[in-house]
């Protein structure tokens, strides 16, 4: 089976059987929220907006995604208030989250269940976040800073000696 490539959506298989990443990103490019799932429907649409509502302490003012029929139908339900904006281009930031995926899925040699691929991601995206600095929004120093900081913190919740 091969994965569809008509589409900018990203499939991960698992079991020979292809799944749905969903996956929203803020302004700055940061991962927010992960959701492995098998459908592309407006049922799924609505389980991953009620997710990442969830785990957010605030309501967004702009969502954008690609032109998918079922984002529409699941944000009427349950973000009557927000402006959609659906574009090809807007959803670039989004796209290229993905990349990072990829590549952990190639090092650990696929993901074996949904469970595994759902936990993983959901573990290590913010890991990412925190490591991954935007190199060129920082000036070298502010660089450093903030690289200390992350391992720092890093150091801390896993308990190693400073």
């Amino acid at each position: 089976m091969r994965f569809p490539r008509a589409t900018r959506q990203v499939f991960v298989r698992i079991r020979g059987k292809l799944h749905y990443l969903w996956r929203a990103v803020d302004q700055h490019g940061n991962v927010l929220d992960v959701l492995v799932q098998s459908r592309r429907n407006k049922t799924a649409a609505k389980r991953f907006f009620r997710k990442l509502l969830k785990g957010l302490c605030y309501v967004p003012r702009v969502i954008g995604t690609d032109k998918l029929g079922s984002y529409g139908a699941a944000k009427r339900e349950i973000l009557p208030g927000v402006e959609h904006r659906q574009s090809w281009y807007l959803n670039n930031r989004c796209e290229v989250s993905h990349q990072p995926t990829r590549r952990r899925e190639r090092h650990m040699r696929r993901f074996k269940s949904v469970r595994h691929a759902q936990q993983f991601l959901a573990t290590h995206t913010p890991i990412h976040n925190h490591f991954q600095l935007r190199r060129h929004r920082l000036s070298a120093s502010e660089y450093r800073a903030a690289r200390d900081h992350a391992f720092a913190t890093w150091r801390e919740v896993a308990g190693l000696p400073s």
